[in-house]
């Protein structure tokens, strides 16, 4: 029988099977959410050739899904903390699955920009509402460790199934295959979640500031996007003005949380150091790993000449790491401590990186899968345990925002991290030298980017064409082992901030554990 305190939300008193079954639907979404932020990649090529979208419109089709849940991922946070985050995660479920059809069967570039779009604003609900939703479920500090843990898990082998999903599905059936493998997944969620997820909000959460949303919708796009252009295009004005104007609304959204007796994020949630530096871990992390993993798809596919599936099974002991070290995090870091666990996860993260700066068109795949086995473990231990952190650090009816920075700090590192060591890897692979007798426009078309040397080569001789092949490849080869050389700095300095920032930071303990031993000490007061 449960045995909460009389005038307990319902939520304190769910059976423990309740509380697993739920946990179980929600990492379907979290699962979903991983495959789709890496199939898209395999599927542009054949996206690409039925739609013939310019060459600006195929990276808005990229772009424009990632921009939208950035902005969007605080205010519905926020929004779930309001009017429920069981509904909200329901009703973003729904349109999550319709999306995903209009995707896949979208007639022109503009329909499938405008359905990208759409599916942006429904996966902006899923995240924050799963993990606000496992810091309802789970008031037992343990038990919620490993649920966060599983539900770590969940991203991680998201994001690792979906090449190897990806390539078979493309292998099979036509690019819109890609999509519609969500619509099962959500039909599940929403018949069985309905029934098993129990509701939970803020008690008084005060209106929901539209001006705050427009603000941060704004800031937050403004910045990513002048990021991502920046990286492919390098600076323009409109470039620097488009980040003027995202970094000043930001400016604007901050000054503005902090008058409001009602906020869309509660600022003081940074006053506490365990919360700041979990997010400030997860931030410098996925700033040190995304740039590179982006770019080391293209180094298996482009460099080794894998075939999409066959580079997808190369990355998935990352993925196999990840998920070990995610359900083992909380006990480990209950043994050692919060900072020994990230900080440590992180240095590993950043060692292992310094392996790849030796990488090489010849380097085996039982090397590859070491390196990324051992990376996978670090960032496991490291991601597990902020998150944790982040939810145990604010008041559960908060849980909604507090999500929802860590989801926006995770998006913002990623678009700096492709931008930076996107920077350091095209400015390197651009100096390369052409051979005697390329003619200078298929030299420059060679240049603009590996996928371009394969297109140039094509309109060569055989031996010619080989040549600049091995100039391209060997040259970005150059460019990827020194962006693993700042990708290792950037982890290990997060190793050093998390060190620092997390001092005295320690998981909870279930109340049984820290109450149970105080009656045995009490006839033994004398001692010492």
């Amino acid at each position: 029988m449960a045995s909460g305190p009389a005038g307990s939300a319902h939520v304190d008193d769910q059976p423990r099977p309740g509380r697993w079954l739920a946990l179980s639907i929600l990492v379907l979404a979290v699962l979903l959410v991983g495959v789709d932020a890496t199939v898209l990649g395999l599927a542009t090529p054949f996206l690409s050739e039925d739609l013939e979208p310019s060459g600006t419109q195929l990276l808005w089709i990229g772009d424009i899904y990632s921009f939208v849940i950035a902005g969007l991922l605080v205010s519905m946070g926020s929004l779930g903390d309001r009017i429920g985050r069981k509904k909200l995660l329901l009703i973003g479920s729904v349109a999550f699955g319709a999306m995903s059809a209009l995707c896949a069967y979208a007639t022109s570039p503009e329909m499938m920009i405008a359905a990208r779009a759409l599916l942006g604003v429904a996966g902006a609900t899923l995240m924050p509402s799963t993990l606000a939703l496992i810091r309802n479920l789970f008031h037992d500090p343990q038990e919620r460790s490993l649920a966060v843990g599983v539900w770590g898990a969940m991203a991680s082998a998201g994001m690792a199934v979906g090449p190897v999903l990806g390539g078979f599905l493309l292998g099979h059936f036509w690019w819109g295959s890609v999509f519609l493998i969500n619509l099962p997944v959500m039909a599940l969620l929403v018949v069985i979640g309905a029934k098993v997820i129990p509701e939970s909000r803020n008690p008084d959460p005060g209106p929901w500031d539209i001006p705050s949303v427009l603000l941060s919708l704004v800031g937050i796009v403004g910045v990513v996007y002048a990021i991502k252009e920046a990286s492919v295009h390098g600076f323009r004005w409109d470039i620097g003005l488009a980040a003027a104007i995202g970094a000043l609304t930001l400016i604007w959204f901050v000054r503005r949380q902090l008058t409001l007796d009602s906020p869309l994020l509660n600022m003081k949630l940074f006053h506490h150091r365990g919360f700041s530096g979990a997010v400030l871990a997860d931030l410098l992390t996925i700033l040190g790993l995304s740039g590179l993993v982006f770019f080391l798809s293209q180094f298996l596919q482009m460099v080794q000449l894998r075939s999409s599936l066959n580079a997808g099974l190369t990355e998935l002991p990352a993925a196999v790491g990840a998920v070990g070290a995610g359900l083992a995090a909380g006990y480990v870091a209950r043994r050692l401590s919060v900072r020994i666990v990230v900080a440590g996860g992180l240095a590993v993260v950043g060692l292992s990186l310094v392996g790849c700066t030796t990488l090489h068109a010849d380097t085996g795949t039982a090397a590859m899968a070491v390196i990324l086995f051992v990376v996978g473990i670090g960032a496991g231990f490291s991601f597990t345990v902020t998150a944790d952190v982040i939810l145990s650090s604010v008041p559960k009816e908060e849980a909604g925002a507090a999500s929802a920075v860590s989801e926006t700090a995770y998006e913002l590192g990623a678009a700096l991290g492709i931008a930076l060591l996107g920077s350091i890897v095209t400015g390197i692979y651009r100096g390369f030298q052409a051979p005697p007798g390329v003619p200078a426009d298929v030299a420059d078309a060679a240049r603009e980017s590996l996928g371009g040397a394969f297109e140039a080569a094509g309109e060569l001789p055989a031996e010619q064409g080989a040549a600049l092949m091995k100039a391209a490849q060997d040259s970005f080869v150059r460019g990827l082992d020194v962006a693993a050389g700042v990708a290792a700095a950037i982890l290990l300095s997060a190793a050093a901030a998390a060190w620092v920032l997390l001092r005295g930071q320690e998981l909870e303990y279930s109340p049984a554990q820290v109450t149970a031993p105080e009656p045995e000490r009490e006839p033994e007061s004398g001692t010492v």
